[in-house]
């Protein structure tokens, strides 16, 4: 896994969370400090908004889920950076904000609530993947070939297999939701004759000289 030759949110995100993870495992950091919560969070009096980040950038425990969720995580959002968004740095930036975004808002719906996004976040980067790459066929662990949309269904089994846990399970489903709902308004809707050839999740220009320093126009998805 060589982080130096990956694009570059790929690589900050990569790099950010196996430093994260690291950090928890030697005790440096206490995952009790990474989690999202809503009420400590948003609090008041001690806000502590640094959590919208750091529950995307814990994947657990070192383990075989740990580095399960972390393979799929970089593979998929390397693909996605490099075949669907190469040069347009600003643009994939934008979509882990919005999709990260709509994982903070809903997560707090699942009982009991998701404490940690990261592994959520990958799953949606896989769905929208999968949908972007619909006719290409894979094997599966060297056992299984699919196509690419089964590939998120076929993930979230495994993944079921591997923790035997019914709450991570629902996170992965989580973020397959959130995948289809971007997956539909960044791709299928703007395509629609209702739609009017709006695109609701169009990167804003600020944002775009922020992270590159000039607008840069769409990419072609």
């Amino acid at each position: 896994m060589d982080i130096g030759s990956m694009p570059p949110v790929t690589r900050l995100w990569a790099f950010s969370s196996l430093a994260v993870s690291l950090a928890e495992h030697i005790s440096l950091l206490s995952r009790y400090s990474l989690f999202y919560s809503p009420s400590l969070t948003f609090n008041l009096t001690s806000p502590q908004i640094y959590r919208c980040i750091t529950s995307f950038l814990y994947f657990g425990e070192f383990g075989i889920d740990f580095l399960f969720h972390l393979f799929f995580f970089i593979r998929y959002s390397r693909m996605l950076e490099e075949n669907h968004y190469a040069g347009h740095t600003a643009d994939f930036a934008w979509l882990v904000v919005v999709c990260g975004s709509l994982l903070l808002l809903t997560s707090p719906l699942i009982t009991p609530p998701l404490p940690f996004l990261s592994s959520p976040l990958a799953f949606t980067l896989v769905y929208i993947w999968s949908r972007r790459n619909r006719h290409i066929r894979l094997s599966l662990f060297g056992v299984l070939v699919i196509t690419a949309p089964y590939l998120p269904i076929a993930l979230c089994a495994f993944s079921w297999i591997l923790t035997g846990s019914a709450q991570a399970v629902k996170g992965d489903l989580l973020g397959l939701a959130v995948g289809h709902v971007y997956y539909f308004f960044a791709d299928v809707w703007p395509r629609e004759v209702r739609s009017g050839g709006r695109h609701f999740l169009k990167t804003p220009a600020l944002f775009t000289r922020l992270v590159e320093g000039r607008p840069q126009p769409a990419p072609n998805t």
